[in-house]
């Protein structure tokens, strides 16, 4: 029996949820267009006859300009403590010399490192040979794959090499579980989605999201969540004229919900201000960024 920790780690916007799905066969991140759309670190769990896997989704790596980007960068720190493989997660635009400070602790771990290069479906074959040369330089003991989560393209290469070289190990967790995280986190996740889709500039970023009933009943779920953010001008464009934009994540949140869940949701929606949420620390410590 094989089993171990494979986490992922990278600057914003390269992949890392969408690479992240692909590896575990569920739809565990959010993955969208906007950089710093993960906030915490979130595992997903894959089961085989022969192995267990516990893959690692983390924020990405960024100098930290309030509280809660410190505590992003602290999740994708404690990400190079545990695991037992690392996947360093790079696209073809990134430069290989960003967030050197990050990558030079990665240069000094002593496990199994690979490198992989996304979206080369939007790259060519020179190109993408600097590249490979230029990541050689930067992290040498590294294994380098080219990858691209869009096409599918040698994500099951990447699996494979992944199963060879993790620990003989029994399984962490009960074979039937396939994240760390309850409930009440997706429903915050799927409508911090919406926004993130929705709205623009820096409103999507000053949201947190918040369930405060989760009744869940053989076929359907009842769910109240308030919208957080930090000023009453936010306050006003998340609900938009007559409710219209509220309404819009509502009713997305909740078929996007459906998927997920298998089961009718009844959704309540409410929005309320918590001013400079982003750098309190009891507020950040309620919100779960505190937990690591």
């Amino acid at each position: 029996m094989k089993s171990g920790f494979v986490n992922l780690v990278g600057n914003p916007n390269v992949g890392k949820s969408s690479l992240m799905n692909l590896l575990t066969g569920e739809r565990i991140s959010i993955a969208t267009f906007k950089a710093q759309t993960t906030r915490h670190r979130i595992m997903g769990i894959v089961n085989t006859d022969d192995a267990q896997i516990v893959f690692s989704d983390t924020p990405g790596v960024l100098k930290p300009n309030y509280k809660m980007q410190e505590a992003m960068l602290a999740f994708s720190e404690s990400a190079l403590q545990d695991a037992d493989v690392l996947l360093y997660v790079t696209d073809v635009v990134e430069r290989a010399d960003k967030n050197a400070d990050f990558l030079a602790k990665v240069r000094e771990m002593s496990v199994p490192v690979l490198l992989l290069i996304n979206k080369i479906d939007t790259s060519n074959q020179q190109d993408l040979e600097r590249l490979v040369n230029e990541w050689h330089e930067q992290l040498p003991k590294a294994e380098i794959f080219p990858v691209s989560a869009k096409a599918k393209f040698n994500v099951d290469t990447v699996l494979r090499r992944i199963k060879e070289l993790l620990p003989e190990a029994p399984p962490y967790f009960e074979r039937d579980q396939w994240t760390d995280k309850p409930a009440r986190f997706f429903v915050t996740e799927i409508i911090r989605e919406k926004i993130l889709l929705y709205y623009n500039k820096e409103i999507p970023y000053a949201c947190e999201v918040s369930v405060e009933r989760f009744k869940e009943q053989e076929k359907s779920i009842h769910i109240n969540a308030i919208i957080y953010v930090e000023r009453d001008s936010q306050k006003g464009i998340i609900i938009g004229h007559q409710g219209i934009a509220l309404k819009k994540v509502s009713t997305e949140a909740r078929k996007e919900m459906e998927r997920f869940f298998q089961k009718n949701i009844f959704l309540e929606l409410f929005v309320k201000v918590d001013k400079d949420w982003r750098n309190n620390d009891r507020r950040l410590n309620a919100y779960g960024y505190r937990n690591i």
